[in-house]
Order: C-alpha cells, then structure tokens, then sequence
C-alpha cells in the first residue's frame, strides 16, 4: 500500500516528557493495550478487517499485527507506519516521533484513508464526520505520554 496515496484526514500532537526511546516503547504497549481486547476484536471481524489477530515481534517491528492494523514501516524511536482495510476503508496511522526538547519528544499520529463509494462515504461521516476518530486518536497519544512520563 503506498500510503503517500492515501488522502490525508487529519494529525494530532503532543509533547511528551521523556526521551524517544520511551515514547517508542509506549506506543508499543498502548497499541498492544488497546487493540488485543474482546471488543477490538468483534469490531475487527465485524468490519471485515484484513488483520484480525495480534501477532509478530514485540516489541513492535515490522509484520507485527494488530486487530485492524499491520506495522508496515518501523524505524524505532523515529517513526511507526501501520496500514490496514476493511470493507469501508484502507488506511494508514502514522507515528512519528521528533525532538523537542532535552528530555522532550513531540508524538504526532497522521491518519490518511481512502473511503470508496457510498457506503464507504457513509462510514467516513460516521467515523471521521463525528469526531469519534478525533477523540480515539487523542487518547492514544495522552496514553502514550501518560506511561512513557
């Protein structure tokens, strides 16, 4: 999947009190956390996802999958590129990690994403058009700050 390709939706920030090194490992446990439960995986059969199992090296590298995702990129401690599809959509989560600061990194989370026709534009209002998307993807990054700090 050439991600370049994917329409950008949106991207979120936040600066993080602590070295790369741990920001990378915290992304790693919060997908672990947040991706690997019940739930995650009901909505990942419901939708159709391509990966629907956590799965591969840990800590997270390339082939690692989770439910709903798949890490196609990882360069530790500079950027983390996970991709997936399902019925609605292809998309593409993107973490990159930069210096900020002594003792300081800014987490930024990309999504891009393709949402083919009608049902796929229906979703996209469902998902992005009601904040929902917004909302989950802040969590991630305030708990990514909250145990890499």
């Amino acid at each position: 999947m050439e991600i370049a390709l994917l329409p950008h939706v949106d991207e979120h920030t936040t600066v993080v009190a602590a070295e790369p090194a741990a920001v990378w490992r915290g992304i790693g446990d919060v997908l672990d956390r947040s991706f690997a439960s019940v739930r995650s995986a009901r909505y990942a059969r419901l939708l159709g996802c391509a990966d629907r199992t956590v799965s591969g090296p840990r800590p997270v590298a390339e082939g690692s999958t989770f439910q709903g995702l798949r890490v196609a990129a990882a360069r530790p401690g500079r950027e983390l590129v996970l991709v997936g599809r399902h019925r609605f959509s292809t998309y593409a989560l993107v973490f990159r990690l930069d210096e900020a600061g002594p003792g300081r990194t800014r987490l930024r989370a990309e999504t891009r994403a393709r949402f083919p026709g009608p049902v796929g534009g229906l979703y996209r209002l469902l998902v992005i058009g009601t904040g929902g998307h917004a909302v989950a993807v802040r969590r991630l990054l305030s708990a990514v700050r909250r145990g890499a700090e």
